[in-house]
Parts: C-alpha cells; structure tokens; sequence
C-alpha cells in the first residue's frame, strides 16, 4: 500500500493539538455527548465544533447526531488506518 500524502496528513492533523488528545483521552472509556466534552474541557462551543471537525474528517472519531446534541466515540477502523500509516513508514525507514 502506498501512503496517500494528503488523507495522511489529515489523519496525523488529528493527533497534533493538545486539546484533540484531551478529547480522545475522554473518548477511550467510551461514547461521549458534546456536552459532557465541554465540561470536562472548560472550552467554548465553537471551540470543541472546530476539534470536533477535524477529528471526525480524520475518521479517528465517529459521531452521530441525538436530539439538539452530538455523541462522539473513538473509530477503531480509523485507529488502524492510522496505524497502518505508520507502519509503512516505519517500514520505509528501516
């Protein structure tokens, strides 16, 4: 498999905030609504939609939509992509 520059580098976009490591550190012991992530946070709504946008576009985060909010759990497919992407680089370096 070759490495696809562009999706890579939107699922490695992911991993390199520490507020987006905050939320997958919340999103290990499972589905989470918005809700409880603001608290835990102490961000703006804006803020959490902004983290919330760029881990779903990743596909390390899955969401759906229930009533006025959203839950959020962590992607196990989008996990192994991006263990797979790291593999092959690893791989390459070697």
């Amino acid at each position: 498999m070759k490495l696809n520059p562009k999706k890579t580098a939107v699922i490695f976009k992911a991993f390199c905030d520490e507020n987006r490591i905050k939320i997958l550190q919340l999103l290990t012991d499972g589905e989470k609504c918005a809700c409880k992530l603001l608290e835990a946070l102490n961000i703006t709504q804006p803020t959490l939609s902004h983290h919330m946008k760029i881990l779903l576009d990743s596909g390390i985060v899955n969401g759906r939509k229930e009533g006025k909010w959203m839950h959020y759990s962590i992607s196990k497919e989008g996990l192994e992509k991006a263990q797979e992407y790291l593999d092959i680089l690893k791989e390459k370096g070697e």
